[in-house]
């Protein structure tokens, strides 16, 4: 049934007037014949008795009025509510994050949010590591900052909002660690642990790359879900593993040393959506977390992951790590 079948005949239902149903629907009344005769077709007998006095409902239409009346009013609420979605800012905006840096600009930025339009309720949590995209493309996420770039055609992808260098975590005890410092060729000398799950071939290879820059094949060791069991293995010395600075500060453990490269290039974190699914929370949040990071980086808050500051905590740990 067509939507304006639908109408017209519910509007007629009402009115048992042609022409009254012809100005609410701003028809003909020609034209209002012509839908409530086709959607009798469509049925296969009378929906209506028409005479020169009146318009009645046969027992049928009354059944049919009764049987889509409900439904039709769900439908309008639904497209109602929607729409108000998009022009405003309220119900559940669900977050996603990656990683402790771009967690707490999440938070704060949904605390902020909160604050303006108390309508809004933000609920956030982290995106697994083996399924970057999957929550955000179910809608269990309405948007996430997470690690660029994205090259998917139904996500978009707004710009960095904060940025951090790129270390080698590596037992404390492997060769690498006397030179405190390594370059994208070193990873010729590594086992690089790889990542279990569903990641693009363009991501996985940025996590786990097969060459070095100078076409030297790179082993690679035992795949992994998340960052605990990374670390685990890195620590029993099963592999090394390629991540963000920001793993010094908050997954400091024994046995493992986190090393900056010379050469490799930064992480970037930004926000990430559905293509087309831009809503008025998910535009909200967008310019709320946009502020977040520029006062972290004007600040230096402790959440503010610049290079420099994540660098130097690296650094600090691959010291540490070696001592031990």
């Amino acid at each position: 049934m067509e939507r304006d079948e639908l109408e017209c005949f519910l509007i007629l239902a009402e009115e048992l007037h042609f022409g009254r149903t012809a100005e609410r629907m701003r028809l003909s009344r020609a034209r209002v014949s012509q839908l409530v005769q086709r959607l009798e077709r469509r049925v296969g007998a009378p929906l209506f008795v028409r005479t020169s006095r009146r318009v009645a409902l046969t027992a049928l239409g009354r059944q049919l009025r009764e049987d889509l009346e409900p439904h039709h009013r769900a439908i309008d609420a639904a497209l109602a509510r929607a729409a108000a979605a998009a022009r405003g800012v309220s119900g559940v905006l669900h977050v996603g994050f990656s990683g402790p840096p771009a967690g707490e600009i999440v938070l704060r930025a949904a605390e902020a949010l909160r604050a303006s339009h108390p309508e809004l309720d933000v609920e956030i949590c982290e995106v697994p590591l083996s399924d970057p995209y999957g929550p955000l493309r179910k809608g269990e996420f309405d948007v996430q900052l997470t690690e660029l770039p994205v090259r998917e055609e139904d996500l978009g992808e707004g710009p960095a909002l904060l940025t951090e260098e790129r270390v080698l975590a590596i037992a404390s005890g492997h060769p690498l660690v006397a030179r405190r410092r390594v370059s994208l060729e070193d990873l010729a000398e590594v086992v690089l642990l790889t990542i279990a799950g569903e990641l693009p071939d363009y991501r996985l290879e940025h996590h786990v790359p097969a060459h070095t820059p100078g076409g030297r094949p790179i082993a690679h060791g035992p795949g992994v879900t998340n960052m605990q069991e990374a670390l685990m293995l890195v620590a029993a010395g099963k592999g090394a593993f390629l991540t963000a600075a920001h793993t010094a500060t908050y997954y400091a453990r024994p046995g493992i040393c986190y090393l900056p490269f010379d050469d490799a290039a930064p992480v970037g974190y930004g926000l990430v959506w559905r293509a087309g699914d831009s809503t008025g929370a998910v535009r909200a949040f967008a310019r709320i977390a946009l502020e977040v990071a520029r006062a972290d980086e004007h600040s230096g808050a402790p959440g503010a992951a610049t290079p420099a500051s994540l660098t130097s905590r690296a650094r600090r740990r691959a010291v540490a790590g070696a001592a031990d």
